[in-house]
């Protein structure tokens, strides 16, 4: 029975699994959530301000690595600006169970409620839906050799985590978050 419950902890980190070393990449048998073309990356780079769902003018945030570093704390620079995961199981996140909301880790943008949370069972906050599909900005990659797609703050591009197609109703998405890219903020 240990051996059943070592393996599945292993799987559950392999399909969370991200660092600037290995790469970001989805479960091989699943179809492509999102391109990540140039285009798009070209596109994004010289985006000044981006637009919510209501229409709301966003402005973005970019800053040298300097001035991220001073910013963040090691753990966090590590995971938001170079793309690595922190270790399963180990957020204060993972087990909050209060009503609010979750923002960036880096530049407070509300990002995910705290009713669309779930339990996983990956070791990371997992929830099924975004506060608004405009303020996440998802970019695939495949430097495992598999595609899997990597979910970035769309106002500061801080990597947050990946999004997988083997997640709950209604949208059947997981959307497996690092806690340290994120903060929360209770509801008064």
């Amino acid at each position: 029975m240990n051996k059943i419950i070592v393996m599945l902890m292993l799987m559950s980190f392999m399909s969370c699994k991200s660092n600037s070393q290995q790469g970001n990449t989805e479960s091989p048998n699943s179809e492509e959530i999102t391109s990540g073309s140039e285009l798009e990356v070209e596109k994004r780079a010289t985006e000044t301000n981006f637009k919510n769902s209501k229409g709301e003018v966003i402005a973005k945030i970019v800053k040298s690595p300097e001035e991220w570093a001073a910013e963040l704390g090691a753990q966090e620079y590590y995971v938001i600006r170079e793309k690595g995961t922190e270790r399963s199981f180990t957020s204060s996140l993972l087990k909050n169970k209060e009503n609010g909301v979750y923002t960036c880790g880096a530049c407070d943008l509300p990002l995910f409620l705290s009713d669309t949370k779930f339990k996983s069972g990956t070791g990371w906050p997992s929830f099924y839906q975004p506060i608004d599909k405009e303020v996440i900005l998802e970019d695939t990659d495949y430097d495992l050799g598999y595609a899997r797609t990597e979910v970035l703050c769309r106002r500061c591009e801080g990597h947050l985590g990946h999004v997988f197609k083997d997640g709950p109703k209604p949208t059947g998405l997981r959307y497996c978050i690092n806690g340290v890219s994120l903060n929360f903020e209770k509801s008064k």
